[in-house]
């Protein structure tokens, strides 16, 4: 059912203007609860009898329901009746007929139900005659219009701009109903009339039609650069109505999307510098537009991405990244990440300028798309060192760990990403795996390959830095803090430790016994780490033990005599069986057997 917050029909000639009616039709719901009956044919009467009125209750809503959908439209065809008819050039009625029509029209069309109504029965070619008011082009004494209230185009404006946004077919049909030129118009109309809040209304709502009919459109925002519509959207940048700065802002942002063409144009008009000024706005959704606009500027434009860092933009766009709204948020993040490109020298001054701090913060956002944005923005920061150590310093490897667990594709990826870039760093490393990370990426919750690939490039990495003084931090904690910590560098040295440190690591510093602990615990995730490391450690020692070991004796055999056989006398390893002591020989042991081998010359003992 369609229902009209309100709307009328057009006044008759011999009535004073009509104020609008509410037709809301507000049918609630009834209620049936059925009582306990004391017999099977009461309850069966008393059901039918609900079941009747019931009915007849769905029927009169369809009825009522049918009837407004019919008033509606009879309505709307009176105000395009209206729009359309002949009017004279000296009737004040006509004008003042129109501009009702046309308002009713503009508020009907803030319904979306309602709007594919108006454009079925030919509402935009009437509102886009409107655009240019014959009533506005008159002027009294020859130097000022007769009109300064501009309510007539204000409100066609405001009519085409909502139908546009409904559908691309709906964008096109206002184009080819020629909108653009007098819309054009409309946005240079400041030039020649007085400045008032109705005059200042209709630029905006002009600007608002530029906004709708381009989206995602490029035959028509090719169409608006050849009519001349960028250089007025330009200049009211610097309009003194901050409404109108926004409502420019926000079509040049979408003329300049995915528009290279325009993008040039906008650039050589020079609006950077006060796009640039217009971030330092107190009014988010001055300062919203105004980098949205700078994004679509920069985005796969390294040329004019050069210009807006040289027209002083990083600084306001550090400062958004602690903006109050989320579409900043988002917006800033995406443009330090362009900023920060493989190709640019920015990183290191986005860092020194504060960037680092909020887009952690940003990390724990409950939009997803800031996370998305603020993690792609650290994993450009973090090709460069400095950032790297300032990234973990400010607790951003935790932030970026949990992240991890998040199923969406793009933000597990962006954090993977700045992971393998913290660790390039040795200083980070010790961070790295106090924090678990080693774990977290050995887990595998991973959505698509390339994240997988990148975890295991990190992991790689993070093995590469094991020895000098990381190796030596790593064993100082492992001797001096809590046992989590201990226990988990003891499971990612068991994965990233050279084989031949395995002594100084699991026998001299207890990391074997911090393993063996850990499958005593009743989390089966715990005894799962356990046992992969302990698996790990066992391979890397028969590695180990077969490449450094003596060289076996030529025959492979040694032979004491029987009787040395289980004598305790010169023996020199003594196995425990069922409680019982068995004595035997090394040599003899070594000899005869990879495994013992193994187990005496490398980790295993």
């Amino acid at each position: 059912m369609i229902i009209s917050k309100s709307f009328k029909a057009p006044p008759h000639k011999s009535s004073a203007r009509s104020s609008s009616s509410s037709v809301i039709s507000n049918h609630q719901q009834m209620e049936s609860h059925l009582k306990r009956q004391r017999t099977t044919r009461v309850s069966t009467r008393n059901l039918k009898r609900k079941l009747n009125r019931n009915t007849a209750d769905a029927a009169s809503l369809v009825k009522a329901a049918n009837d407004e959908q019919q008033s509606l439209v009879r309505a709307i065809r009176s105000h395009i009746d209206v729009l359309n008819s002949v009017f004279s050039d000296d009737d004040e009625f006509d004008l003042e007929a129109v501009e009702d029509a046309a308002g009713d029209l503009a508020d009907l069309a803030k319904i979306d139900e309602n709007v594919e109504i108006i454009v079925e029965n030919g509402a935009i070619p009437a509102l886009v005659k409107y655009l240019e008011s014959p009533w506005d082009s008159e002027v009294a004494g020859g130097d000022a219009p007769k009109s300064c209230e501009h309510k007539l185009e204000k409100d066609c404006a405001i009519a085409l701009a909502l139908i546009a946004a409904i559908q691309p077919g709906y964008q096109q049909l206002i184009v080819d109903a020629g909108a653009i030129v007098p819309t054009v118009k409309l946005l240079k109309r400041r030039c020649i009339c007085c400045d008032t809040t109705a005059a200042n209304a209709v630029i905006r709502r002009a600007a608002d039609i530029i906004t709708n009919i381009s989206h995602d459109n490029p035959r028509i925002k090719k169409y608006i650069r050849v009519e001349g519509g960028i250089p007025p959207l330009v200049e009211l940048l610097n309009f003194p109505d901050d409404k109108v700065q926004r409502a420019a802002a926000g079509a040049l942002r979408t003329v300049s999307f995915r528009n290279d063409e325009n993008k040039i144009l906008i650039v050589e008009l020079n609006a950077l510098p006060t796009l640039v000024l217009m971030l330092q706005s107190s009014d988010s959704s001055v300062h919203g537009e105004a980098i949205g606009a700078i994004g679509n500027l920069v985005h796969s434009s390294p040329d004019i991405k050069k210009e807006v860092v040289r027209a002083g933009a990083l600084q306001p766009v550090i400062g958004l990244l602690s903006s109050t709204c989320l579409e900043t948020h988002r917006e800033a993040a995406l443009l330090i990440g362009q900023f920060a490109a493989p190709d640019s020298d920015c990183k290191v001054h986005i860092g020194q300028r504060g960037g680092i701090t909020p887009l952690i913060k940003m990390l724990g956002s409950s939009d997803e798309q800031v996370v998305e944005m603020s993690a792609f923005a650290l994993g450009r920061l973090a090709q460069d060192a400095h950032n790297q150590a300032g990234i973990a310093h400010r607790g951003g490897i935790v932030a970026l760990l949990n992240l991890l667990d998040v199923k969406t594709g793009t933000v597990q990826h962006n954090a993977a990403f700045a992971l393998y870039g913290l660790a390039d760093n040795e200083e980070n490393v010790a961070d790295f795996i106090k924090a678990g990370g080693v774990q977290k990426l050995q887990d595998d919750n991973f959505t698509v390959q390339p994240t997988k690939d990148c975890v295991v490039r990190t992991l790689k990495r993070l093995q590469n830095k094991i020895n000098g003084p990381v190796l030596n931090q790593l064993l100082y904690l492992m001797r001096t803090a809590e046992k989590t910590i201990k226990t988990r560098i003891a499971l990612a040295l068991a994965h990233l430790c050279d084989p031949k440190d395995g002594k100084v690591i699991f026998i001299d510093n207890k990391g074997g016994e911090l393993l063996l602990e850990l499958l005593y615990f009743s989390s089966v995730k715990q005894q799962r780490y356990s046992s992969s490391a302990l698996y790990e450690l066992a391979t890397k020692a028969t590695s180990f033990a077969t490449e450094d070991s003596a060289p076996a004796s030529p025959t492979q055999q040694v032979f004491l005599g029987e009787k040395f056989v289980n004598n305790p006398t010169l023996s020199d390893v003594t196995f425990l069986i069922d409680g019982k002591q068995f004595s035997a020989h090394k040599i003899c042991l070594v000899a005869s057997s990879d495994i013992f081998r193994a187990m005496f010359d490398g980790l295993y003992k």
